[in-house]
């Protein structure tokens, strides 16, 4: 949640611009690719070194931006909010501001009105209740030997967590599947006119659905998320509706879309690493840092952007005011200045300090729910099955922000 519903890409309206934008043009230094090809989805990381080893920074000319590949650069913008903006980067069809967009004073006041409902008292009390969720799911696949672990786990977990934070009925938690799926594509710069069409479809649908739970919380409160939010309050203050509405979906779109794909990316890892997958079945306590070796070996994030607000010497490279700076989050997840070995997985790594939430400002507000998820989510895939295997190799989503499998069918075998 929070940064790992990322920041979208501005959209280039041209279709030589978004040709451009597909190859990442011809750089400075002659490197030129794909990133939307099948082979490059597969494995992003391999260009992500090519272009690392040429320039930590590369030049983007005709769309006007920069590409940042190392770790220690990626920190210094994304905790520099003074001279790099995220107050550039609204949504395509998403008609409210969210957090993500937003700079200091609004995104404070923002952010300590909605991290009121989001304590992490208020989080582990939630535990239970995702373990019961998790049981059920398992549950209602324990007559079949395989099957495919995002459509039948991954994908509906989190938005039944979601809509039972927010008290939404269960008989609709199924438009808020299809509704999560199509917003989300507005964080990705490359779209059809259809997907184009399915996500103002969704944005309106789900702005109409809101409007009538809202107002059934104003006049009979319950225990839940939506109403602490209505309640929220910081010296005299309140979430104005326009502000309640863009956190609503913020919270629907990027709770769903975080632990989907890390369930799904950081069991492909498993999978792909049997050796590790052992490990972690040996040794319980890895939990924790097997997670978070999962969001920095394959990250559900794999762009975030910032705007430049002033003309800035940065690393010996001129950035002017309105360029935008691209942060390859994967690929300063793979530092090897920061990472020992960094295209292994170790789920007993020492180095911890991955951005696939973010940092400084804009540090996701909803990763330890997002962790629990995911803690509890693996603890039970292991214990329940004592082997996993890869049935068909898995091909990821074509998208290029938001990074993760389309699909995986996997076979098991039960205690």
């Amino acid at each position: 949640m929070g940064n790992v519903f990322a920041e979208s890409v501005t959209r280039l309206v041209t279709p030589a611009a978004k040709q451009v934008l597909l190859t990442w043009e011809r750089l400075e230094s002659g490197i030129s690719f794909d990133l939307t090809s099948r082979k490059v989805r597969a494995n992003p990381y391999d260009v992500y070194e090519r272009l690392r080893s040429e320039s930590p920074i590369h030049r983007m000319r005709l769309i006007n931006a920069w590409a940042l590949t190392e770790y220690d650069d990626a920190l210094a913008i994304l905790q520099d909010h003074r001279r790099f903006s995220s107050g550039e980067n609204k949504l395509e069809y998403a008609p409210y501001r969210t957090m993500l967009d937003l700079d200091p004073p609004d995104h404070t006041r923002l952010r300590s009105l909605v991290s009121k409902a989001f304590t992490p008292r208020a989080v582990a009390a939630l535990g239970p209740r995702i373990q019961e969720i998790v049981e059920e799911l398992l549950d209602d696949l324990a007559d079949r030997d395989s099957f495919d672990l995002i459509s039948d786990f991954a994908f509906p977990f989190p938005v039944i967590v979601i809509a039972e934070m927010l008290g939404i009925p269960a008989e609709d938690r199924d438009k808020f599947n299809v509704w999560s799926n199509d917003i989300a594509l507005a964080v990705e710069p490359i779209l059809s006119g259809e997907e184009i069409v399915r996500g103002e479809r969704a944005s309106d649908e789900i702005i109409e659905y809101f409007e009538g739970i809202i107002e059934q919380r104003r006049m009979e409160p319950r225990d839940d998320m939506l109403s602490a939010l209505l309640a929220a309050e910081e010296e005299g203050d309140r979430l104005s509706h326009d502000e309640l509405l863009g956190t609503l979906m913020l919270l629907l779109v990027a709770g769903n879309e975080t632990t989907r794909s890390l369930i799904g990316n950081g069991m492909l890892a498993l999978l792909k690493n049997p050796d590790e997958l052992q490990r972690l079945r040996e040794d319980s306590d890895l939990l924790g840092s097997a997670i978070d070796e999962m969001l920095r070996y394959d990250s559900p994030v794999q762009i975030i952007i910032r705007v430049v607000l002033e003309d800035t010497e940065f690393k010996g490279k001129r950035f002017r005011a309105g360029q935008k700076v691209i942060i390859l989050v994967g690929a300063a997840n793979r530092d090897p200045t920061v990472f020992a070995d960094p295209g292994a997985l170790d789920i007993g790594r020492q180095e911890k300090s991955h951005i696939s939430f973010g940092r400084g400002i804009h540090y996701c507000l909803g990763s330890p729910l997002a962790l629990l998820e995911a803690r509890v989510a693996f603890a039970n895939l292991i214990e329940r099955f004592s082997s996993i295997e890869l049935v068909t190799e898995p091909e990821f989503r074509d998208q290029i922000v938001l990074r993760g499998v389309e699909s995986l069918r996997i076979r098991v075998e039960r205690r």
